[in-house]
């Protein structure tokens, strides 16, 4: 799933409201981890995540391996802190702008 600069930003927009639901430590991104942020990815559609100190894999990594795993976007990747977006399948809430038509 790719986004445009202008839907990213938006995105950044309404992550700024609200606190990391999941934390990865020293067992990384387990099978049990990538379930629960993809439930959490189709009720919340934008989910933040923290990456602890113990744990020693690097944060845009695990920002693409999850995004990878959960079939979604990553939106940004600040220090420890990274953001995903899908939208939902059964209840959509967030509506992205609309991606600008290349001009001829």
């Amino acid at each position: 799933m790719e986004l445009t600069s202008k839907q990213r930003a938006y995105l950044k927009t309404l992550s700024g409201k609200i606190e990391p639901i999941f934390q990865i430590g020293k067992a990384s991104l387990t099978p049990a981890m990538t379930e629960s942020i993809s439930d959490a990815l189709e009720k919340r559609e934008l989910v933040k995540i923290s990456v602890l100190k113990n744990c020693f894999d690097d944060p845009r990594e695990l920002a693409d391996m999850a995004a990878e795993r959960t079939h979604s976007a990553v939106v940004q990747v600040i220090g420890k802190r990274f953001i995903l977006y899908r939208p939902s399948k059964k209840n959509p809430k967030i509506e992205l702008p609309l991606a600008a038509k290349p001009q001829p």
